[in-house]
Formats: structure tokens, sequence, C-alpha cells
């Protein structure tokens, strides 16, 4: 407002959860207050559902949870099921506005990722992945919560649906973010029991977890083990 103006600025583009910065779940009402502020002042308001789109937090898309219906929706990743695929839809007056040939690509509606994202779309509903979501979700939950009570260098674990992570710190107090040879000691603990772990936020000390919604809980429990022994090795 003091240093752009609210007529200069085209659009705001927001994740409903941040991927990259962590996996941060916005507090209530934020997201609903920026979209207002876009409709008083004629603002695009865009949800970047990229990472948190297609029932990873529980919805089709985390907006969802919001209360609010942006202008335009982007979507990608799990919606090709592994092929490489990405989408746009939103209100018709923005979309029908753009001159012919201006939302394609070299390689725009490549039929056989196209042919996988419909499969996508009805294995969601056919296997009620949505609820499935909640149900991973809750699961990874309650083992992190063991960790967070366990080790105080797990500052926070935090998440919606099957999209959680676990903030780690050096100290509990001054959220000091915990050291980078450490949370490698993490990840590479983790990959030697067999399961992937990726970091993300500002500071590399978030470790996020993603797992396939379809994932069964035989598998889904021994990846957490994993990643249970390999906090403890890393923190004690």
């Amino acid at each position: 407002h003091k240093h752009i103006g609210e007529e200069n600025i085209a659009c705001v583009v927001l994740e409903p959860i941040q991927g990259e910065g962590g996996f941060v779940v916005p507090a209530p009402g934020f997201v609903k207050g920026i979209a207002e502020f876009c409709t008083a002042n004629g603002i695009v308001f865009v949800a970047d559902e990229v990472q948190s789109g297609m029932g990873r937090a529980g919805r089709w898309f985390a907006i969802e949870s919001e209360d609010v219906r942006p202008d335009i929706v982007t979507s990608a990743k799990s919606l090709g099921g592994g092929l490489p695929i990405s989408a746009i839809s939103g209100r018709a007056d923005l979309m029908d506005a753009v001159h012919v040939g201006g939302l394609g690509g070299t390689y725009g509606g490549n039929p056989v990722a196209a042919a996988a994202a419909l499969a996508v779309l009805d294995l969601i509903e056919r296997d009620a992945l949505l609820d499935r979501a909640s149900v991973v979700g809750d699961t990874i939950m309650a083992r992190l919560r063991v960790l967070e009570e366990r080790h105080p260098q797990v500052g926070e674990v935090r998440g919606r649906g099957a999209m959680c992570a676990m903030e780690l710190v050096e100290d509990p107090h001054t959220k000091e973010p915990l050291a980078a040879g450490t949370m490698n000691r993490i990840a590479e603990g983790a990959l030697e029991g067999g399961v992937i772990v990726l970091t993300a936020g500002t500071y590399g000390n978030v470790v996020r977890l993603l797992p396939p919604l379809t994932i069964e809980e035989p598998l889904l429990a021994d990846g957490l083990d994993v990643l249970e022994g390999a906090v403890d090795a890393a923190l004690r």
C-alpha cells in the first residue's frame, strides 16, 4: 500500500500452504484477508496449488479450507501422476481475455500426459483419496508429535492433510534454525534406511513429508520408523 500502491498490482500469487517455504500453514483468516484486499482493489488473486492441490491437503485444493474463491488456480505435479503436466483454470472472463494461443506452448496439450491427468482425477474419486489424505496426515502428525515431545530441537510440527512438516531448531526459545550439518545427518540417516526426505524452509531446517496418498499403512509405518530413528540418532 505504501510502497507500491494497489493500482499498480496486477495480481497476488499465494500458496494456500507454503511448499518450498517450509509447509507453513497460514494463520486463520490470513488468506481470506488477502483475498478480500484483492477483491476490493480489483487485483487478480491466484492460488498456487502446484504442491498443495490434487488432494494433498485433504481437499481437491487447499484453498477450499480458507473459505475464499480465487480468480485463478494453478495445478501441476500430482495432477500428472508422474508425467509432466500443468494446468491453469479460472474465471471465464479472465480465461477468455487471453488471445488465441496465449496460454499455449510447444508441449501444451500432450495427449499422453492429459490422459494420465484424467486417470488421476478418476482415481482420486474412485478410491476416496481426499479422505485418505486426512488419514495419512493424522498418522504422520501423531508420530511427529512423539518426536516433538522427545526432542526440544523439534520446534514445531505442522501440516494439513498429507502435507506435513517438522521444523528443527537449535534452541526452542530463540527458534534458531538447526545447524545444516545436523539436518544433513537426519536426511542421510533416513536415506540409509531407504527413505527419502526433503528439506525446505528459508534456512533448510524443515523436514517435509509428501507420501503418496495411496501408500499402505505398513509401508507408511516403516517409513516413519526410519525417520524416527534418523532423528533420534542425529539429535542425541
